[in-house]
């Protein structure tokens, strides 16, 4: 009797619709400057008049994630919307979270050059590979600028003295800044200021230093309009790949590594140039090599994965998540941490992502 009933549970179970995917597609305003996020859901989430019960179901599985708090939490910085839903109870419980129904015709999509696109007046927002454009023309300052964040992430990547980073630093004041206004953010509510490079760079870490450096790449050439919108997208990326390593199981190394790969990932977009040349002074671990340029093993699909959904390609992205063995579950909770860790990102690297 009791392996009858447990047939019959397994069979209910395996007949509910899966857990709708999330994903949160950033915004520009209409000057490129990241400043919203879009919530994309994916199949299955919203039931219209014509669908049947499992999709509503599947819907409701949502509710949970949009109560939390951490969902709440990214409409203190960035502006959340969503596109109408047909279901009132998942539109009820985003509204409650500070998320906003986005009006009818206040988004366009760009591809090209955004400052050679006609936006529509009342366009407010901006979706769109814009900022994977080929870059602009820099000049002389701009590239030297770019040129010395990169020297930077080397100098840190074969993790070299502390004296030789501090020295570069002192070339830059552009870097050193931010890197002080960093560290003293950070160590806010001490009461200790933090005035030297060797003290900063002890008090960061190798580790975060790293991170922040990469980062502050696509901050390092105010000229061009792409660099704010690639930093949040990367940002948004290194992070989702670092979480999908640890749902999949990887250790703690390659958990790092994700996080690289998808920092890395739109360096040949940032400067114009091929990946690979981009990549060659860097000491990049195998890996990270193999998934960067050719998309292969562990982080190569995972890359792939996120790839498959900033393209809004669900079936892939659910065909890819049973082959890692990962649960549209652990999906959702990455995307949702990734974009609360973006906004963190973006402040300590410019300042508010909304001001």
């Amino acid at each position: 009797m009791y392996w009858f009933v447990y047939r019959f549970d397994k069979q209910q179970m395996t007949s509910l619709p899966p857990v709708p995917l999330v994903f949160f597609r950033v915004l520009a305003e209409r000057g490129g400057r990241p400043a919203g996020l879009l919530l994309d859901l994916g199949q299955n989430a919203d039931a219209d008049a014509d669908a049947d019960a499992d999709a509503a179901g599947a819907g409701a599985c949502l509710l949970p994630l949009f109560d939390g708090d951490a969902f709440a939490n990214l409409a203190a910085g960035l502006a959340c919307l969503y596109r109408p839903l047909a279901d009132p109870a998942l539109g009820a419980a985003l509204q409650a979270a500070g998320w906003q129904a986005l009006a009818g015709g206040a988004l366009c999509r760009v591809d090209g050059r955004l400052a050679d696109a006609l936006l529509a007046p009342g366009a407010a927002w901006v979706d769109g590979d814009w900022c994977m454009a080929p870059p602009l023309k820099l000049s002389g300052a701009q590239a030297a600028l770019r040129v010395h964040a990169l020297r930077l992430v080397q100098l840190v990547a074969v993790d070299a003295d502390t004296h030789a980073i501090e020295a570069l630093l002192r070339c830059e004041p552009t870097l050193s800044y931010n890197l002080l206004r960093l560290v003293n953010s950070l160590g806010a509510g001490s009461g200790r200021r933090i005035t030297s490079f060797s003290q900063a760079l002890l008090i960061l870490g190798r580790q975060q230093l790293r991170r922040w450096l990469n980062l502050m790449l696509f901050a390092a050439c105010p000229g061009d309009v792409r660099s704010a919108m690639l930093r949040a997208r990367v940002a948004l990326r290194a992070r989702a790949l670092e979480l999908l390593a640890r749902s999949a199981g990887l250790d703690r190394n390659t958990q790092e590594q994700g996080f690289m790969t998808g920092l890395f990932s739109l360096l040949g977009v940032l400067f114009g140039l091929p990946l690979g040349d981009v990549l060659a002074p860097l000491a990049l671990a195998n890996a990270v090599q193999a998934a960067l340029l050719r998309r292969e093993g562990e982080l190569g699909a995972l890359l792939a994965l996120f790839e498959a959904a900033e393209r809004g390609e669900w079936d892939g992205v659910a065909a890819r998540l049973d082959a890692l063995q990962l649960s549209h579950q652990d999906f959702n909770a990455a995307m949702l941490e990734a974009a609360g860790w973006m906004q963190v990102a973006l402040r300590e690297t410019c300042g508010q992502p909304n001001a």
